[in-house]
Parts: structure tokens; C-alpha cells; sequence
């Protein structure tokens, strides 16, 4: 028997195939157009029947679309996607895009009813006789097909998504019966709006808008013909026609998007050739996901982004939380202001940018009366540069906050000086003149010194509620210069930070007030909480770490007449749809009496006139009335200046942020100038003093009420 040829069979093959196709073919087509047809025979009913009995009932859930996170001012901070998608309405879309995808993907959109029947047709027609892969979706199966992926990816069930090349017969029959529903439900114009806004682009591109920023660095509503013609054809094959990959492939496709155009009449033929004689001009932005992809502020983006993960008002549980973060579409508006950010980060890599032994430089701003964070600065990078410091900790703020969650804080820094402003409060708070003298000449106290707490602390080793108790010992008090182991007035003890009048203060003060004081004005340790415990003699002189946002805040509380406002990062946080969600609220109390504050202020502008702080340039006194205090650990290995106006507090640290101040800050080059030890003023100083320079005229600062005269003892 002679043998058939090859190519014969094949052809036979072929044409058995398309017969039965052409039967397959009309079945659905009376299916899913003419269900009356059913009389017709038994096969085309049966069919019917099982068409009939699945599900139509589509929900049409908005698609994950990217968070963004402003400051107070509208400036961009950063975005949080899974999927990096900026929904736009389709009047905000270019007129090209829209033809363009039609004549691409399915010209007889505005004809057919969800399904296209002599698509279909042409299509197996086509994959039998000649052997291809041509699809015969329509946008609207292929929208049903996002929808349904998108559902499974937003809950979790990404194991459950069915790629185009994987659809079996009934996959491609229940989108079918999806489809028909769906153009029940919504118009045309609403179901190629809804697919423009779902469809994948890119890694870094769902929808239009996103796919018109990332490759062309425009919007939707600005693509030219040649950038819309390059996109609608991207969305068959996203990377074998990724231009920026394969630009050959994309080139070719592009220009058979531009003939289909102008086949179907939606272009004319010199808007054809020009297209096709450009070239692929692309102006890739790369997706910057996250803090670490943060334009501004990567450190206060971690902390808020951390605000937010941890709080259950933003879900039930931290896996809610991250989605509604990562795929809710939120627009997150801080309390920064951009131009102090600007400013602050200037200052800061201006102090210490890239050293190469890794010194810390930090700078924080809180607006006294309300609480809002203005500022949050440090000298480093969020991910690893070469040749810069780079570290993920946050220097500003505490390691976890009050429930125990973790803020990514690097756990606080020892304040020094700082603190004795707060022993100083409580002098006055207990009714004693601010200008009344102390014995500094004392440097040792005993075991069994008679120190003073009401409230029965356990002090020195004893638990204790009498007046009289051992509080440790202080074997050698050390002043920062000789000449003033000596009797003062306490003022000048306290502007001019001497140590062994920080302790002659104490001496008469309730310890239980001194703690009083600080719980007041929201100090804790930053690395667990805890409050700090003045029943340490250490911590009179500030040997407990602390952050420096709830220092900058504590004197904040000064610089708003006593009266406390915690820290507060979330201005308003709005949905996709606009609503509201929970945010901060400014939250104040009356933590010192306002004479108090005010007899605070009054010595604390004397600092930078003729204390600690005189060195410290340039003058920001001479600008706007100011009061400070500076500040230096035992190690020289965290100095501070914690300064304000009535409408500016900073904090400005210097010093060991790797090894807890372990570092002494001695014999240390910086800048390419020597310190045989760092002190408050040399560089936390001018850090501070130049920015607030820039800064303080933002923000109007009124001169400091003066304190009553009664705190004056008479001279």
C-alpha cells in the first residue's frame, strides 16, 4: 500500500480539525448569543443547559493600587505597592491608548456582547488550518480574567491564578459566561476603563497610568501615538515586548499596532508614518517601592510606615495592616514639612555625611502646641552605598513603642546636660527663687547622704518611705573646667552646665518631684520604655539612653508654657474611595506650670548668650529669641544642643549611634579637623544653629513670656 505524504496528512488532519471546530464553534455561538436556539437539537440544548448553569455573578472589587505618602505640604515621601498601579478615570487616559488597544487586542469591542463569536471563529480557524496560537479573547474576557487573578493575589491565594496558556476548555467557557454578565452590568466605556486600569505592564507597572510614568515618565492622559501605540502592544507578551529589554520585539510590535490603527480608520496615514518612523524613545523612572525607595526622609517613612503596621486600627492583624499598607491605595499625609526636612537632611551630611568611622549625626523638629513632627533627620542611607554610612535604624526615634511594637529605633542616646534643665524645673516647681544660691564646691556624697524622696523609692540599696535615705554614692563629681568647684547662684550653675550644681540642686529637692517632672514631659528610655529613674543619681546628668524626638519634645513642653503634646507623625489618612481612616490628633495636657516654664526659658536663652552654649555659631539669638541647653556623656561619646523658639523645638545629637557611646567621641577627626574631645557645642551645635538659622523665620517665634518676679530672690 502506498504510504499517504506528510504533507497531505497533515492537511487532512487540518481539515477533519476544522470541521469539528466549525461545529464546536456554532454550538457556543447559539450558546452564548441565541440561548432560544436550544429547539434546534439535542447537542446545541445540552449545551445550552450546562452554559446556563454557571455562575454569572461577577464582583468587580477595585484592583490593589499603590499607597503614597506625602508631607503636610503635598510633596511626595514614598510609595508602598505589591502591585505599583495609580487608577485614573478613562477621560483622564490619551484618546491613542484607547484605540489603541482596542484595535490590537479586540476590534470589535463596541460590537459584540462580551463574547465575539466570529472572533472566535477566525481564530481556531486559523490555529487549525495553519497551525498557530491565535487567542480570541475579548477585553472583556480578559478584564474577567485580572479580576478573578486580582481577587486570588489580594487574598493570599496566588497558587490559584491561571495564566492565559494554562486555561482548560471549561476555564475558557465559565470567563465566557462571566463576560456576557459583565456587559450587563456595566458599560463599554466602564469595562475598557476598568481593564486600562487592571492590566499588567510591567513588574513595576499595573495599569495605564503606572506603565506611562515607568516607561515614559508621563502620564495616561499625555501618551503620544507612538508611546500609547508601544503599550497597547506590550500587554500580549510584557517581556518579550518589554522595550527596554528586547526593543527590536517592541519596535516591530508597536508598528503592527500602528497598521492595525490605521486599517481600522483610527488614524490616518501620515500620523501612521510619522509614528512609525520614530524610534523607541523610552524615559524609564525605576519603581521606587517603600522607605528605601523614599525620595525624602527614608527614616521618618520607616517610622510612620511602622505607625501604621502596628496599629490595629489600620486591620485586625499585622498581615491586614501590611495589605491595606502595600495594596489599599492610601494616601498618607504626614505632619513633615518639607522645607525643614529639606534643610535638616542638608545639615546633617553637611555635619557628618560620610565619615569613615561612622559617626552618627541626627536632627529632629517638633512643633510645640501641637506635637507635629516637622523634621526627621540623619546622616546616613537607608540601603548600602559605597562610601556612605548606611544603616536601617532610625537614630530619632525609640526602639519600640508603648504596647511593646517594634519602631526600627536605635535605642537612644545618653543626654548628658540636657537633663538638668528638669532638676531645675522642680526647683522651681517647689517654690525656690532661680536665682538662689548652691554649694558646687561639693564633689564626693556618701552611701548614707540624706537625700530626699516622699514616695517610698527604693534608693541606695534601701526601700524606704522617710525623708532621709542613702541614694547611691558620687565619688568624684567632675566639672568640665576648673573654677567652679565654688558657692553660685543656680541660674548660672544651669546655663553654665556645671555638674556639681546640677547635685547642690538636688540636695534640697524631692526626687519623687524630680521624677514627677520627667514622667511629665514624656522622657523615657528609648530602648524599652521604661521611664527613667531619677532615683539614679546617674541619671540627674543623663546616663539613661533617650531619643531624640521626646527630648526635642520635652523641651518642646518649655517652649509651649508647660503644657505637653505627644509626638504625632499622621496628619489624614484617606482610601481609594476617599474615605477617612483614623489618624493623629494633636493630644495635650499641662505638664509644668507655666511659671515654671517660663522661669526655664529665662535661663535657658542665657546658654547661648553667655553659657555653655556662647561658642556656638553663627548667633541664632541674634535672629529670633531662642533658649537651649547642651549636652556631653561622661565619654564625649554623645553630645546634643536641644534648642527652640515658641514655635520650634530641635533636637541636635552628634556622637556614637553602632556601640551605645561605648566610642569615647576623643581624639576623633571629623571633617578633616581634629577633636580632642567632642563637646555639646562643637558640632551638635553649629548643626543646630544652622539649621534653625534657615528654619526658625517658618515658623513665627514670639518672645518668651518672662517668669514672675517672685521667683527673683531679691539681690
Amino acid at each position: 500500500m502506498k504510504r499517504i505524504g506528510s504533507g497531505f496528512a497533515a492537511g487532512l488532519g487540518r481539515l477533519v480539525g476544522f470541521v469539528a471546530v466549525s461545529a464546536i464553534c456554532g454550538v457556543l455561538a447559539a450558546s452564548l448569543v441565541l440561548p432560544s436556539v436550544a429547539a434546534a437539537g439535542m447537542t446545541v440544548s445540552n449545551s445550552i443547559t450546562f452554559f446556563n448553569s454557571l455562575p454569572g455573578e461577577l464582583t468587580v472589587e477595585p484592583p490593589a493600587q499603590s499607597t503614597k505618602m506625602v508631607t503636610s505640604d503635598g510633596q511626595p515621601i514614598a510609595t508602598f505597592y505589591e502591585e505599583n498601579r495609580v487608577r485614573v478615570p478613562l477621560d483622564q487616559m490619551s484618546p491613542f491608548i484607547k484605540d489603541a488597544i482596542i484595535a490590537i487586542e479586540d476590534s470589535r469591542f463596541y460590537e459584540h456582547a462580551g463574547v465575539d463569536p466570529q472572533g472566535i471563529l477566525r481564530a481556531l480557524t486559523y490555529n487549525v488550518t495553519e497551525g498557530g496560537r491565535q487567542g480570541a479573547s475579548t477585553l472583556t474576557q480578559q478584564y474577567v480574567t485580572n479580576v478573578l487573578n486580582e481577587r486570588f493575589i489580594s487574598s493570599d491565594q496566588s497558587e490559584e491564578v491561571i495564566l492565559s496558556g494554562q486555561k482548560t476548555v471549561g476555564d475558557k467557557v465559565r470567563e465566557m459566561k462571566l463576560a456576557i454578565e459583565l456587559e450587563k452590568k456595566f458599560t463599554k466605556d466602564q469595562i475598557l476603563e476598568g481593564y486600562l486600569n487592571i492590566v499588567f505592564f510591567n513588574r513595576d507597572a499595573y495599569g495605564i497610568e503606572a506603565a506611562a510614568r515607568h516607561f515614559f515618565s508621563t502620564s495616561a492622559k499625555d501618551l503620544t501615538l507612538p508611546q500609547a501605540a508601544l503599550l497597547a502592544g506590550l500587554v500580549n507578551s510584557p517581556s518579550f515586548y518589554d522595550p527596554a529589554v528586547h526593543p527590536e520585539n517592541s519596535l516591530q510590535r508597536r508598528n503592527q499596532v500602528l497598521d492595525y490603527m490605521l486599517e481600522q480608520g483610527k488614524i490616518s496615514q501620515a500620523d501612521h508614518d510619522a509614528a512609525v518612523a520614530t524610534g523607541v524613545e523610552l524615559k524609564v523612572s525605576p519603581g521606587r517601592q517603600g522607605c528605601a525607595g523614599a525620595v525624602m526622609a527614608p527614616y521618618f517613612c520607616d517610622y510612620v510606615s511602622h505607625l501604621i503596621l502596628n496599629n490595629p486600627a489600620y486591620g485586625q492583624n499585622p498581615q491586614d495592616r501590611e495589605r491595606l499598607l502595600y495594596r489599599g491605595g492610601l494616601t498618607i499625609v504626614t505632619t513633615l514639612d518639607s522645607r525643614l526636612q529639606g534643610a535638616a537632611q542638608a545639615q546633617v551630611d553637611a555635619t557628618a555625611g560620610a565619615n569613615p568611622d561612622k559617626w552618627g549625626a541626627a536632627l529632629v523638629t517638633i512643633q510645640p502646641g501641637s506635637g507635629r513632627i516637622l523634621a526627621m533627620a540623619q546622616n546616613t542611607v537607608f540601603l548600602p552605598q559605597e562610601g556612605k554610612f548606611d544603616t536601617q535604624l532610625n537614630f530619632n526615634v525609640d526602639s519600640k513603642d508603648a504596647n511593646g511594637n517594634d519602631l526600627n529605633g536605635a535605642g537612644g542616646f545618653q543626654p548628658g546636660s540636657t537633663m538638668k534643665p528638669f532638676t531645675f524645673a522642680e526647683w522651681l516647681n517647689e517654690g525656690k527663687p532661680l536665682n538662689a544660691e548652691v554649694d558646687a564646691s561639693r564633689r564626693t556624697y556618701p552611701l548614707d547622704f540624706p537625700w530626699r524622696s516622699s514616695c517610698g523609692k527604693v534608693l541606695g540599696g534601701y526601700s524606704t518611705a522617710q525623708k532621709n535615705a542613702g541614694l547611691g554614692t558620687a565619688d568624684d563629681l567632675q566639672n568640665n573646667d576648673e573654677g567652679y568647684y565654688r558657692r553660685m547662684p543656680i541660674d548660672y550653675g544651669l546655663y553654665n552646665s556645671i555638674n556639681t550644681a546640677t547635685f547642690a540642686t538636688a540636695t534640697q529637692l524631692d526626687f519623687c518631684g524630680i521624677q514627677k517632672m520627667v514622667d511629665a514631659v514624656g522622657l523615657h528610655s528609648a530602648l524599652d520604655g521604661a521611664p527613667v529613674n531619677m532615683h539614679q543619681l546617674g541619671n540627674l546628668l543623663g546616663a539613661i539612653g533617650v531619643a531624640p524626638l521626646h527630648l526635642a519634645n520635652a523641651f518642646a513642653t518649655f517652649a509651649n508654657d508647660g503644657r505637653y503634646c505627644a509626638p504625632i507623625a499622621i496628619a489624614d489618612v484617606s482610601d481609594q474611595a476617599g474615605r477617612h481612616l483614623p489618624a493623629e490628633a494633636s493630644s495635650c495636657r499641662n505638664a509644668v506650670k507655666p511659671e515654671v516654664a517660663r522661669g526655664v526659658n529665662s535661663v535657658l536663652q542665657e546658654v547661648l548668650k553667655k553659657g555653655s552654649g556662647v561658642y556656638i555659631e553663627p548667633k541664632v539669638q541674634s535672629k529670633v529669641p531662642v533658649a537651649a541647653k547642651t549636652g556631653t556623656s561622661n565619654n564625649n561619646g554623645a553630645t546634643w544642643v536641644a534648642g527652640y523658639t515658641t514655635g520650634l523645638a530641635t533636637g541636635s545629637f552628634f556622637g556614637d549611634t553602632l556601640e551605645g557611646q561605648k566610642r569615647a567621641g576623643q581624639n576623633i577627626t571629623v571633617n578633616g579637623k581634629f577633636y580632642k574631645a567632642i563637646d555639646g557645642y562643637m558640632l551638635a551645635g553649629p548643626q543646630w544653629a544652622n539649621y534653625m538659622m534657615q528654619v526658625a523665620g517658618l515658623y513665627p517665634a514670639a518672645p518668651f513670656p518672662g517668669p514672675p518676679a517672685s521667683m527673683n530672690k531679691p539681690s
